[in-house]
């Protein structure tokens, strides 16, 4: 992947299948409205509109196990 600037990135575009210029929606850098940082996960590119998220957060995954019994569901 090659980094342009802070706000275009190439990356694969499945709706054009082949590498392109992405950029992000919002126009300031870290302006985002749906984030408390500010960062937007949100990519589109540039040639056909295709829409890629990045950065979503990993699932936490917790052991049944480690759930007391009492508030366990039946």
């Amino acid at each position: 992947m090659t980094q342009l600037s802070s706000a275009q990135s190439v990356r694969h575009c499945t709706g054009c299948s082949e590498e392109r210029v992405f950029e992000q929606f919002h126009a300031e850098p870290a302006s985002c409205p749906d984030v408390p940082d500010g960062d937007c996960p949100e990519w589109a590119c540039t040639v056909c509109g295709d829409a890629l998220i990045i950065g979503l957060p990993a699932p936490v995954y917790i052991r049944s196990d480690s759930i007391p019994k009492a508030t366990r569901a039946a």
